[in-house]
């Protein structure tokens, strides 16, 4: 099922999608890491949540 770009509610803005190369694009180019340390820190924290992702990116100083 591909994501729907006009429905943009909470679970949009709280969960990085990394099947959609746009969402991933997007929170790269946001924190100013490669596409490997964004997947490094969803496997790190067992979560695509975006405040535990920040939260562990910026306790690891990567952002």
């Amino acid at each position: 099922m591909s994501d729907d770009k006009s429905k943009r509610g909470y679970q949009d803005r709280t969960r990085i999608n990394t099947k959609e190369p746009y969402e991933v694009d997007y929170w790269t180019k946001k924190w100013n890491i490669s596409s490997q340390q964004l997947n490094g820190a969803i496997k790190a924290t067992d979560s695509t949540s975006v405040k535990k992702i920040e939260k562990y990116l910026r306790d690891n100083d990567k952002i």
